[in-house]
């Protein structure tokens, strides 16, 4: 059974240092070394090899000599760590495993304590490995991986229901094992769990105030915000998303190397602001050697895993990633009972966010930013409806204001899904996304369709290419603003040419 720290995932302590694995030791002092090893026997165990060591203890492969004989992972304190706090996560780690019951958790079976005191407990052996590279090293297919992720939240919930969250869920914490040839979901090393509403010992357990626990990539952004906001099962749900989105894509939402790059203050920023792109988008975004790689572990052609991915599964992953967590799947099995939907064909309850809450997470992210690009934005739109104005001031037939109305909706609808809001298929976003998306930019990608989009209005299109001119004007950019202005010109004689014809 391995042990919660033996991977590459770094951890934070409370002085805002990385702790990885061995290094983990240091932020406590220098523990002495380790005094057990294979051959050494404790009570009823016999230790055979050392299988995982964590920042505070270490686990071994034990024998169990009586009263029944089997293979037990024991997990022991390491000497010199069994400070008060270490010995009271220690217990509610036991105490937490002690409490569920169910086929995908491993099972706590016994406790004891060293010759010196130092608490040991003995654990279900669990012979496997973490879930993605099962999955990878097994091809397995989007299907066979989204069967084995409803077991994974089968035993989420079950803790949940049993009033402990896990707080550190990620591939390493959620084994793989062969069971009578079929693939068994274990998930393992509850050290971080917290209860909801139970103590789980009678000693002090407290969490100091800016102390931030669990592995950044997989850490919701409550659980990183270490404001004193409550958590609750909903941060396991948004581990489960991330876990989700490396079983599709290969890849964390997050950066791997940019979080390892980020001083402290910066990981928080992150975790909770920065907006994940899509499975499908990420996909896509890779070279086309490692999409074959990752497509090839699916057993699929890259295009074909893109396709598969692209539409439910992009927003069942979304919703779990959400940053706010009331927009979360509420629980595990809801979040289950949605992979169950796209397995079977049903309606998934995930859907895109809307327009109106991508722009209010925008403007909460960029006040400053904000106010500059409003201002450009409130003047192209006043300068449309002034040309608007100008072009059917003449008009006065109520046709032919009936028409100017649907004319004028159209020029907003316009500058509305080309400029304010650019399209994702020419290499922009939705400003809702978080892309700093620029009014520049945004105008560039909009002037080439304008032709096509009003080719049989030359006045309309006359009208939007006198607010180019004005908005190039703006930016600085007068050559741009000229070539506008006089393509406007254009227009217009061609317009009241044709008419006078």
């Amino acid at each position: 059974m391995n042990d919660a720290s033996t991977d590459g995932d770094e951890t934070i302590s409370s002085d805002g240092q990385r702790l990885s694995g061995k290094s983990a030791d240091k932020t406590q002092g220098s523990p002495r070394a380790i005094t057990e090893g294979p051959g050494s026997v404790l009570g009823p165990y016999k230790l055979l090899e050392q299988i995982g060591e964590g920042a505070f203890g270490v686990v071994f492969m034990a024998e169990q000599r009586k009263p029944i004989k089997r293979k037990v992972a024991l997990k022991i304190i390491k000497p010199g760590m069994d400070t008060k706090e270490v010995i009271a996560r220690f217990e509610a780690e036991r105490q937490a495993l002690a409490l569920m019951d169910h086929s995908n958790i491993a099972k706590v079976l016994d406790a004891g304590a060293t010759d010196t005191g130092r608490p040991y407990f003995a654990m279900e052996l669990v012979k496997g490995v973490p879930v993605t590279e099962y999955c990878d090293t097994h091809r397995l297919d989007t299907r066979q991986r989204l069967n084995l992720f409803r077991d994974i939240c089968a035993a989420v919930q079950h803790a949940h229901q049993k009033g402990i969250i896990h707080r550190d869920l990620k591939p390493s914490n959620i084994l793989v094992a062969l069971h009578e040839s079929k693939p068994v979901v274990k998930v393992i090393d509850f050290g971080v769990a917290k209860a909801i509403s139970q103590e789980l010992t009678e000693k002090t357990l407290f969490t100091a105030h800016g102390q931030m626990i669990g592995t950044p990539h997989y850490m919701s952004p409550e659980q990183s915000e270490m404001s004193g906001l409550d958590i609750d099962t909903r941060s396991d749900v948004y581990s489960l998303g991330v876990v989700l989105y490396e079983l599709l894509t290969g890849k964390t939402p997050l950066d791997p190397r940019k979080l390892r790059q980020a001083g402290i203050a910066e990981i928080h920023r992150l975790i909770r602001e920065e907006e994940p792109s899509k499975p499908s988008t990420r996909l896509s975004s890779l070279s086309n050697e490692e999409n074959t790689v990752i497509a090839g572990f699916h057993s699929i052609a890259p295009e074909k895993l893109n396709r598969l991915v692209s539409g439910d599964l992009d927003w069942i992953v979304m919703k779990a990633l959400d940053k706010d967590r009331n927009r979360r799947y509420e629980t595990a099995t809801g979040f289950a009972a949605d992979i169950e939907n796209y397995l079977t064909d049903q309606p998934v309850t995930a859907s895109p966010p809307s327009t109106s809450y991508k722009l209010r997470k925008f403007a909460k992210r960029n006040k400053a930013g904000l106010t500059t690009a409003s201002l450009l934005i409130n003047t192209m739109l006043i300068l449309i409806a002034t040309s608007i104005w100008q072009t059917f001031r003449a008009e006065e037939q109520t046709k032919l204001a009936e028409q100017s109305a649907e004319d004028s909706k159209a020029v907003l609808g316009f500058f509305r899904n080309k400029v304010l809001l650019a399209p994702t298929n020419r290499s922009l976003t939705m400003v809702g996304l978080g892309i700093n998306v620029t009014i520049r930019e945004a105008v560039n990608v909009a002037e080439p369709q304008v032709e096509e989009e009003f080719k049989d209005q030359p006045l309309l299109e006359a009208s939007i290419r006198s607010t180019l001119s004005a908005t190039y004007k703006q930016l600085g950019d007068q050559n741009a603003a000229k070539e506008q202005n006089q393509r406007a010109l254009e227009l217009r004689e061609r317009a009241n040419k044709t008419k006078s014809e």
